[in-house]
This record gives structure tokens, C-alpha cells and sequence, in this order.
């Protein structure tokens, strides 16, 4: 029974490839001729059963239009059947379809023939929203859109059965897309009522780490209070059942809001450049700078000498992960494309080598920026890119990785040497190579107090000699 169904659906579907045989519908999608067969619409969509009935509300034309103000907005698909075709159109009429790309529409025709379809765009195919040219386009921001532009299609032509596979799609996706996609998908689901989508969105957001100041920016303010009230429940929950009532917090809500007041009080003193203040609130009140993700905060809203200085303080991890997909301040500075952001960084040891859930290195960025600059003579969400800083970001990048793959190479190649003397003590090897290490950071401590005048290839010194550059 399965291979004799497996059979029937490629037989529909051959005849959707096929095109004209025994076609007596005719579809125009953003300029391109699309052959269907009315018996199986009407069949497979109520929407259509509707329109070639002529049930529909008529008007000149045969419009199918759909709200695209946004990609993942549905509304209400409109239909009509035209003067001269009181039952929907004949053999010979074209009926446009509007606000309905041509790919989403033929993966809602191979739904409706076959009952399967596949809503993950080809692998490394060259697509909108992904810089990436080697992306396998599972989880990219590409893969996102094509999914919310499908799933508003399905509900707009009423095929229930692929609005249902999307959004099972969809709630797969944002489990290891960016969060600026999540937020996305979290959107779209609160305005078309997908509650199982909305609370798989609506969680990731909640463990991402962003402040209510920053969700303000990209969420309605009724949505950051739900993601609050997550946070807080959450915090709860993950307390000791075990501990006696007496000895749990008088108010955990309180202390949430602690914690935030405390978040925001260290921001405004970063935006008025208040080191000291930041300072005294981590000696006095217990601020912990890489849980309020204060470093990826202070590269990505403030100048390089606030860094500097809160690098200086000693009480953050400059490689700390943010996020769901754990990017370092580093990831950061490359994807704002500053010099002077990475240079600091790296001249307080960030490492151009660390890798996001994903995989991706700050030199991975650098180079797909590069070669969408090279390629395409603009980049996507910066407009405004100078090309000699995004060399100089990579030079710098590329240079520490260098840089770290000899250090590591030589060290492996002494322990290695070590390990062949059976008379040495492993304690030993471990006693020098740690006193190796310290003599490095010495040297690297060294050579950037004295950058300006011993011709150092730290960053720093590579900064200033392409500073002045044309």
C-alpha cells in the first residue's frame, strides 16, 4: 500500500511537470506561465473549489492578492472570477497571482499534487539573506524566509496540511538559527496565532541573555513583558525544591529586578564612558561582567577606549559566548567590520580561532565579507563599509591566527620532544611549558607598552601602521 501511494503521488506530480498536458488552468507568478489542472485544486484546496465554483467575491481581473507587507504577514487571500468566465476560468484565461513569489507558489502546487514537499532551499545555492556561499541553507536566515513565506501561503490558499509541515519546520529551524531569525519567526507566529511556534520562540528568546533594552528594539513591548515573565518562571523553577520555605528569597521578583537595575545601571555608565563605576559596582555589588555580557555590549555600543579600559579591569572573559549561538566580542567587532574594536581585543589575547555553535570563526566572517564586497560590490546591512577597514579587520585577524598556529605548533612540537625523554617527569614538561607561557605574555605585555618604537607585530602595531592608510 505504501510503494502503490509512494507511485500515485509521482504520477500527480509528472503531471504538474509536465505543464500543459491536459492543463485548463493558467497561473501567471511574477511573470512566469504556471499549468495547473482545476479538478485537482478544487479537490486538494478549498480555497480553489471556491474560486472555480465562482462562490468567491468577483472582481475584474481574476486577482489572487495577498498582504505582503511583510514576508510572513497572512491575510486574507481575495479571488474573483471575471466577466467573462463566470465559473473561474476557462482553458484560455491567465489568472495573475500577486504578492506570492514563484517558488513558494510551485512548493504549494507540489504539496497540493503529491501531498510532500521539501521547504529547505538547495544546498550552496547562491540565495538572498546568505552571505555564506558554502551554506548547506538548513537553518539560515534564507531557509527562515522561505519557511514563513510557505506557511503564510498555506493558511492564505487554506492547505492546512503544509501550513501544519511548516511550522513543525519552522519550530526545527530556530533551534540553531541566529537569534535576530528567531525573533523574526517569534513575530509571525504571535500575528497568525501559531501558539506552538510562539512557545518554542518565545523560550529561546528568553535563554538568549539580551537585556529587556535590547529586545525593545526588535519586539513590541508587550511582547519583551511575556519574555520577562519567562525569565522569571524560569528563575523559579530552577531553584532547590529541597530547601525549606524559610530559607528561600523573600521576593525572587525583586531580585530579577536587582539584577536588571543593576544591568542597566552598568550600561548607562559604559554609554558615559564610567569605568569606574563599572568598577566599583563588580567589587562592591557582585556584578558578574560576562553574565551582563558588559564586553559584547561595550565593542558593539561604545568607543575602543571603554573597552580597553573594561578590559583592563580584569573581570571579564574577552572569548566569553553570548547567545544562542555564541558568538565572542570578537564575532562581534568583525561582523561591524572595525579595526579598532579588533585590534584591542586582540591585543588582550580574544582568540581569532574561536568557533560559534555553528563553527564559525571572526575570520570566517571577515572572509565571506570580503568576498561578498569583491563579488557583489556591497554587503548586506552595511551600506556604508569603507574597504580599506575591512582589509585592515582581516589582515589583523588573519595575522593572530598565524600568529597562535606557530606558538601552538611549537609548544606541541616541545611536549612532543619532552614525552620522547623517558627520564623527564611529566610534571616537569608541564612546569616548563607553563613557564614558556608566561614568558610569552611577558614578551606580548612588553612589546605593546613599547609598540611605538620596537616595530612590534602585535595588533595594536598593525592597527597603527595601516591607520593612515588612503
Amino acid at each position: 500500500m505504501e510503494e502503490s501511494l509512494k507511485s500515485m503521488s509521482m504520477d500527480y506530480l509528472n503531471l504538474l511537470i509536465n505543464g500543459q498536458a491536459f492543463s485548463d488552468v493558467t497561473f501567471s507568478v511574477e511573470g512566469r506561465l504556471v499549468h495547473a489542472h482545476r479538478c485537482i485544486l478544487a479537490a486538494r484546496s478549498l480555497f480553489f473549489r471556491r474560486f472555480f465554483c465562482g462562490s468567491a467575491d468577483s472582481s475584474p481581473g481574476l486577482h489572487l492578492l495577498l498582504d505582503n507587507h511583510h514576508h510572513y504577514r497572512s491575510s486574507r487571500a481575495v479571488s474573483a472570477a471575471s466577466p467573462a468566465s463566470p465559473r473561474g476560468g476557462g482553458s484560455g484565461a491567465v489568472i495573475p497571482v500577486t504578492s506570492v513569489s514563484y517558488e513558494v507558489f510551485l512548493l504549494l502546487l507540489q504539496f497540493l499534487y503529491s501531498g510532500q514537499v521539501s521547504l529547505v532551499p538547495p544546498k550552496h545555492e547562491p540565495r538572498p539573506n546568505c552571505g555564506d556561499r558554502g551554506c548547506w541553507h538548513t537553518h539560515c536566515s534564507s531557509a527562515i524566509d522561505l519557511a514563513l513565506d510557505t506557511l503564510a501561503a498555506a493558511r492564505s490558499f487554506g492547505v492546512d496540511q503544509l501550513a501544519l509541515l511548516t511550522q513543525k519546520q519552522l519550530e526545527s529551524m530556530v533551534e540553531k538559527a541566529s537569534i535576530d531569525d528567531v525573533m523574526r519567526v517569534l513575530l509571525a507566529s504571535r500575528k497568525q496565532e501559531l501558539h506552538q511556534l510562539w512557545s518554542t520562540c518565545s523560550h529561546l528568546v528568553s535563554k538568549s541573555g539580551l537585556t529587556p533594552e535590547v529586545l525593545a528594539k526588535h519586539l513590541p513591548i508587550d511582547v519583551v513583558a511575556k519574555i520577562e515573565e519567562l525569565r522569571l518562571k524560569s528563575s523559579l523553577a530552577c531553584r532547590p525544591a529541597f530547601l525549606p520555605h524559610s530559607h528561600l528569597p523573600l521576593n525572587v521578583a525583586s531580585e530579577s529586578d536587582e539584577h536588571h537595575n543593576k544591568i542597566r545601571r552598568m550600561r548607562r555608565a559604559l554609554d558615559s564612558s564610567d569605568v569606574e563605576l563599572v568598577k566599583l559596582m563588580v567589587m562592591g555589588e557582585g556584578l558578574n561582567l560576562d553574565d551582563s555580557l558588559a564586553l559584547h555590549y561595550a565593542v558593539q555600543n561604545c568607543t575602543r577606549e571603554v573597552v580597553k579600559a573594561l578590559l583592563e579591569l580584569g573581570a571579564a572573559d574577552v572569548n566569553c559566548p553570548a547567545g544562542p549561538t555564541g558568538k565572542t566580542p570578537l564575532h562581534i567587532a568583525a561582523e561591524m567590520v572595525c579595526p579598532d574594536m579588533v585590534a584591542v581585543l586582540l591585543d588582550h589575547h580574544a582568540d581569532p580561532n574561536v568557533r560559534t555553535i555553528e563553527g564559525i570563526t571572526p575570520l570566517d566572517i571577515l572572509r565571506s565579507l570580503t568576498s561578498d564586497f569583491l563579488f557583489k560590490g556591497a554587503i548586506p546591512g552595511l551600506t556604508h563599509i569603507e574597504p580599506n577597514k575591512l582589509r585592515l579587520c582581516l589582515e589583523l585577524v588573519q595575522s593572530a591566527a598565524m600568529v597562535l598556529s606557530r606558538e601552538e605548533a611549537a609548544a606541541a612540537a616541545a611536549a612532543a620532544a619532552a614525552n620522547s625523554n623517558g627520564n623527564v617527569d611529566s610534571r616537569m614538561v608541564y612546569l616548563n611549558l607553563g613557564m614558556a607561557a608566561a614568558a610569552r605574555l611577558d614578551c606580548d605585555s612588553s612589546s605593546s607598552r613599547s609598540q611605538g618604537s620596537s616595530g612590534g607585530i602585535g595588533p595594536s602595531s598593525l592597527y597603527s601602521q595601516h591607520d593612515h592608510f588612503p
